[in-house]
């Protein structure tokens, strides 16, 4: 356990490198360390946000970073900072406010980036996407090809959801999975509620992301497909996906095998361990329920290269996932919200980080 030195509710947590770490919360919270967790700094509130909940964190190093709380309306933002959180701009509100809450973002920082003249770039260049509640029966997606100038929402009738009660978890920030590919198509998006658990995966994509003109954009195609999570009600689903791509052999050659890992439940019943959690191995589109599932409700998860297992929290504690997330074996019985490994948050400023001395034999 850390000292974050505040109560918030924290649900944002974002890692560089382990000893470089963002969190964020309620109340327009946003903490940094530069050295492990040792000590975690209160960053200025950005404007306006005093009353703002954090539900997201993104940051390139300890200097840049991306915050984007929930909220219905134009509670729903996106700040940045460029001077390691002395200040904040806002960077992107919800379009369709009143309607419309934003639930999980990505930003992929292009490392090393430098100009026509071979000099560093000081401001990282990135690309991401932003998901939002459907607004009109309609799910929000966003890209952004010019590190948050511009924002393009998606132009999908496959994203229309004729009359199913759908939508996304602002629960830990990870309802895309962490590791698209450089340009984010195809994308791949999680969601719950009365309709069911269902991920989205885009089959076609437009032509949005790395546009220099956005307004070019053609329309993506999407499949929607069902998961083995809880789902049924307003408060069950996918709350959390993760992807691991790793090299395996076959035969005589070596092929790359991608996993995906979904977890959630019904948050209402933290101790039901049924439907908490499923695998996919063909790219999202047949799933699997976990064998031995974690041992509750899980909003969160990701993929450990430390331990080479998967590790799932939630708010009757966290499990480490074997045999591409089949088997899940418990940690700890804390109150966990988000992961950022090795660090997980939790409510009233709770931070954690892991390590090998937690993990079960």
């Amino acid at each position: 356990m850390q000292s974050s030195g505040t109560t918030a509710s924290l649900r944002g947590i974002a890692s560089v490198d382990g000893k470089i770490a963002w969190a964020s919360g309620t109340g327009g919270t946003v903490l940094r360390t530069t050295d492990g967790g040792a000590h975690w700094t209160p960053c200025a509130i950005p404007p306006e946000a005093e009353r703002l909940d954090f539900r997201g964190i993104q940051a390139a190093d300890e200097t840049h970073a991306i915050v984007m709380s929930s909220g219905t309306g134009d509670l729903s933002r996106l700040y940045k900072t460029d001077d390691g959180c002395k200040t904040w701009k806002l960077l992107f509100k919800n379009p369709d406010s009143p309607e419309g809450f934003f639930d999980s973002f990505f930003a992929d920082w292009t490392a090393g980036a430098h100009n026509t003249e071979g000099h560093p770039i000081p401001t990282p260049i990135w690309t991401g996407s932003l998901l939002g509640d459907p607004v009109k029966g309609i799910f929000k997606v966003f890209d952004t090809p010019d590190s948050g100038v511009t924002w393009v929402a998606r132009k999908s009738p496959d994203l229309a959801l004729h009359g199913l009660d759908l939508g996304g978890f602002a629960a830990s920030n990870s309802l895309f999975p962490a590791d698209q590919n450089g340009v984010h198509t195809p994308q791949i998006f999680a969601s719950g509620g009365k309709g069911g658990a269902v991920v989205w995966i885009e089959t076609q994509a437009s032509n949005s992301v790395g546009m220099a003109s956005p307004s070019t954009m053609t329309l993506s195609h999407w499949s929607s497909i069902a998961v083995p999570i809880a789902g049924g009600n307003e408060a069950s689903g996918i709350f959390s996906i993760a992807l691991h791509t790793e090299s395996v052999p076959y035969r005589n050659i070596v092929t790359i095998q991608e996993t995906l890992i979904a977890v959630g439940g019904d948050y209402r019943k933290p101790n039901e361990s049924n439907g908490t959690a499923a695998w996919s191995i063909d790219q999202g589109l047949h799933w699997t329920a976990a064998a031995t599932p974690p041992h509750g409700f899980r909003s969160a998860v990701a993929w450990s290269p430390e331990f080479n297992a998967w590790i799932a929290a939630g708010s009757n504690g966290s499990d480490i996932g074997s045999e591409d997330g089949k088997t899940w074996t418990p940690i700890d019985n804390g109150n966990w919200n988000a992961l950022s490994l090795p660090f997980v948050v939790g409510p009233q400023g709770r931070i954690g980080r892991l390590n090998a001395a937690s993990i079960p034999k």
